[in-house]
């Protein structure tokens, strides 16, 4: 072949002006250089070279900052691996094949840590969207209508903002929140039908009571149109509430019939207002012994209390006018308070919801549990990503956790 033109430590250019590289496979030619300078040849194709070199220690950064995936990670250096090996380049193509070789193990040892990061977002976001099912079948046995109408549409809307899992578990997942849903609807609809019915029925009766009141109030026989005013009240009362738009304009008919035959009746037993006063002192006390129920701390003789100081002030009869809604608020407020008392003691002691909050408590103790685990096997493995992200998920956790523990103390009466 004869002298070299110009050499150096991986190629050389021959006196025919072709630039061959040194490799352990033997020199090969990689172009030609036909200017006056060979050394020039030898810098120019060793420019070549620095390039792949520089797209390899490229490569290499993105696989040691996690920033390029497996897959395309596996293709780059194969791409690259083709070019070193066809590269028209002088440099140290043997050692630039080595550091291509040296990535496979790098590159499936991310492939593992993707696969890992994989399967903890997936558990997460399972057991995000447990929870969610969970929460939707307790709401949805829930009669506070609007609030858990308004709960299970947030639920549906967490649903569709949470990751997705693989198509089986999200659509048995969805298919408990979706049927918990429809059970919700369909009682509500039969809990607002039966409303509505009772209410029509309650609107014929109130004005049959109407009715039967305006024709009473021209009435003199004092005592027994009295007495049966105050039953024509009891039923107007028992029959509940008729539709809105009616139910004020009926009790307003209802009303004047009674005032009419009252104030006739006043007019003419004026001498009676003593009566009158002594009826107002007899409510009075009643109202005070009513008063002295409160705070209430034994719902069931508070509530046998109050019943009798109903009956007795349903027997009383008239008070002086000025003095009526005074006095009818004094009694109203302790009947609403006893009412409320009652209503918190049933929700203490309903044990469907003790034990749905139970059942969700020990699902997020155990949940917690887990995370805790795997931040601490991921700090003590040194994996610092995956402990920070197994971190944040515990507190995310965390907080539902302690939400959880506030809403069963409350149902225990805690």
């Amino acid at each position: 072949m004869g002298e070299h033109r110009a050499t150096g430590e991986h190629g050389y250019v021959d006196d025919g002006g072709t630039v061959w590289v040194r490799t352990a496979a033997g020199d090969r030619p990689v172009g030609s250089w036909q200017g006056d300078d060979p050394q020039e040849g030898l810098d120019h194709f060793a420019l070549r070279f620095a390039g792949l070199e520089t797209q390899v220690g490229l490569l290499e950064q993105r696989l040691r900052g996690g920033t390029l995936s497996p897959t395309d990670a596996r293709r780059s250096a194969r791409r690259l691996r083709d070019e070193v090996a066809q590269a028209h380049a002088v440099g140290d193509l043997d050692g630039l094949g080595r550091r291509l070789d040296g990535f496979e193990g790098a590159i499936d040892r991310r492939t593992q840590e993707v696969a890992a990061e994989r399967a903890l977002a997936k558990a997460e976001a399972t057991a995000a969207k447990e929870l969610i099912v969970a929460e939707a079948e307790t709401v949805a046995d829930s009669s506070s209508w609007k609030a858990s109408g308004d709960r299970l549409q947030e639920l549906v809307e967490e649903w569709k903002a949470a990751p997705r899992l693989d198509r089986q578990s999200d659509d048995a997942l969805w298919k408990r929140l979706r049927t918990a849903r429809a059970a919700f609807d369909r009682r509500r609809s039969a809990h607002f039908a039966a409303a509505d019915r009772q209410r029509q029925e309650a609107r014929e009766r109130k004005e049959q009571l109407a009715v039967e009141a305006e024709s009473l109030a021209g009435s003199t026989d004092w005592a027994p149109t009295a007495a049966r005013f105050r039953q024509l009240m009891g039923e107007w009362k028992a029959s509940g509430a008729a539709p809105r738009v009616v139910e004020e304009t009926l009790w307003r008919r209802f009303r004047a019939a009674q005032d009419s035959f009252f104030g006739a009746r006043s007019a003419t037993f004026s001498a009676r207002d003593a009566a009158l006063r002594d009826n107002q002192g007899a409510k009075e006390t009643l109202a005070a012994e009513a008063e002295a129920l409160l705070p209430v701390s034994d719902v069931r003789a508070a509530q046998a209390t109050l019943r009798r100081i109903q009956d007795r002030w349903a027997t009383v009869g008239h008070v002086p006018r000025a003095a009526q809604p005074a006095l009818d608020g004094r009694l109203r407020r302790v009947e609403q308070a006893v009412a409320a008392a009652g209503q918190a003691q049933w929700q203490r002691r309903n044990p469907a919801g003790v034990g749905r909050a139970e059942d969700t408590v020990a699902q997020l103790e155990d949940g917690v549990r887990r995370l805790t685990d795997q931040a601490h096997e991921a700090r003590a493995a040194g994996q610092q990503e995956r402990a920070d992200r197994a971190e944040e998920a515990l507190a995310a956790r965390q907080a539902l956790l302690d939400q959880a523990r506030s809403t069963l103390a409350d149902l225990r009466g805690g």
